[in-house]
């Protein structure tokens, strides 16, 4: 076995335990617990989802700006966006403003909350001249198709008294036409890449009322009224300009802010993970490695469909570097994880413990784990 002296250290963050960035020095203080001369390359990832922002900041050595939005029930609140190390480059993630963990469980209801506040953070990045604007769509709480953010940056959705209709998935009903004419300019300037890691279509059996309401507080009459409004205002973007979004895939994506951001800001839909990979400078750094960990906090068969792990697992095969990932649950039918690039998977917990205190020990169990891992692979070199 060739003598290991460059690991590629490239995991998702783990919920409610550590970030992407947190794994990453809890991998490398174990790994260095057997082998200081080890170099470890920090890759934090993501995969559109939460904590997107933050890996690709960390990994280009960019910065994070705070502001004031309107959050999803119209209350404000405190939102991030970064900017990448080379200053031309912004990332949002659209949870950060419209989130569905800025919504108290007993009032979650997607007939109102609204994705202004995401508008509002893209507004923001334009005024630092960026060049191009990478927007991560998870883990939102709204279902306007996107209305509310387009509203923030001048765009007016009005009903069939030119009035502007009300923010939410219920105010869609009354759309009666939508005016483009006062939309900021500044976004004919600059690529939009919307990472998303669903392929949800607009309306319909998978789209984005029936499969993500639920979850956002939508009871079976809220979905069937939402699911109308969503069809309506589908077809009335397709009548006024043209565009087909209903059965875009990912189009459904943070309740049809999918749809919005590709109708009317041109933007490209790509897989979440892609895009991580591509600004995080992956490929790079896993040509000249001797081997790749990543990592998350589950991998089980969902691993399969676009998550951190497999898509760390495509490039390091490209370059027949050997793959370990690492997890807090491990769990069923991981055998096919294996015939896409990953050679070994490890839970590193070291028993039954309540979810609590393991997501508490995150750190303590990564690092010990990392240490085994690194103790049998230098035994191997022996």
């Amino acid at each position: 076995m060739k003598k290991i002296t460059n690991i590629v250290l490239a995991p998702d963050s783990f919920k409610e335990s550590m970030t992407s960035k947190e794994v990453c020095s809890a991998m490398e203080k174990g790994i260095k617990k057997v082998r200081g001369d080890i170099n470890c390359i920090h890759v934090p990832m993501a995969d559109g989802g939460e904590g997107t922002m933050n890996a690709l900041v960390d990994a280009t050595g960019g910065s994070i700006h705070s502001m004031k939005v309107i959050g999803p029930l119209e209350n404000q609140i405190t939102a991030q966006y970064g900017i990448l190390g080379d200053n031309e480059i912004a990332v949002i993630e659209m949870a950060s403003a419209s989130g569905i963990q800025l919504v108290p469980k007993d009032d979650r209801n997607p007939l109102i909350t609204t994705t202004y506040g995401t508008g509002q953070l893209i507004k923001a990045c334009l005024d630092k001249k960026v060049k191009k604007l990478l927007i991560g769509i998870g883990g939102s709480a709204t279902n306007d198709g996107g209305a509310g953010a387009i509203s923030a940056l001048g765009g007016k959705f009005l009903n069939a008294y030119g009035e502007e209709i009300g923010f939410g998935g219920a105010g869609l009903s009354k759309l009666h036409s939508i005016d483009l004419s006062k939309l900021d300019f500044r976004l004919k300037d600059v690529e939009i890449e919307v990472a998303c890691d669903v392929t949800n279509p607009l309306c319909g059996e998978n789209g984005a009322s029936r499969v993500f309401g639920p979850q956002k507080g939508a009871t079976e009459s809220m979905i069937e009224i939402l699911e109308e409004n969503l069809k309506h205002y589908g077809d009335l973007i397709n009548n006024q300009f043209g565009k087909d979004i209903l059965n875009l895939p990912g189009a459904g994506a943070a309740g049809g802010l999918g749809a919005a951001l590709v109708a009317f800001l041109n933007a490209k839909l790509k897989k979440g993970v892609d895009t991580v990979v591509q600004y995080s400078g992956l490929e790079n750094k896993v040509k000249t490695a001797d081997m790749v960990w990543t990592g998350e906090g589950s991998i089980d068969y969902q691993t399969e469909f676009g998550k951190t792990p497999l898509g760390v697992a495509e490039i390091a095969k490209k370059y027949n570097k050997p793959v370990i990932a690492l997890a807090g649950k491990v769990g069923d039918d991981i055998d096919r994880l294996y015939e896409h690039g990953i050679d070994a998977i490890f839970s590193i917990m070291p028993g039954a413990s309540a979810i609590d205190e393991a997501l508490k020990n995150g750190k303590h169990n990564m690092e010990n784990t990392a240490e085994n891992i690194m103790r049998l692979l230098n035994a191997i070199e022996k």
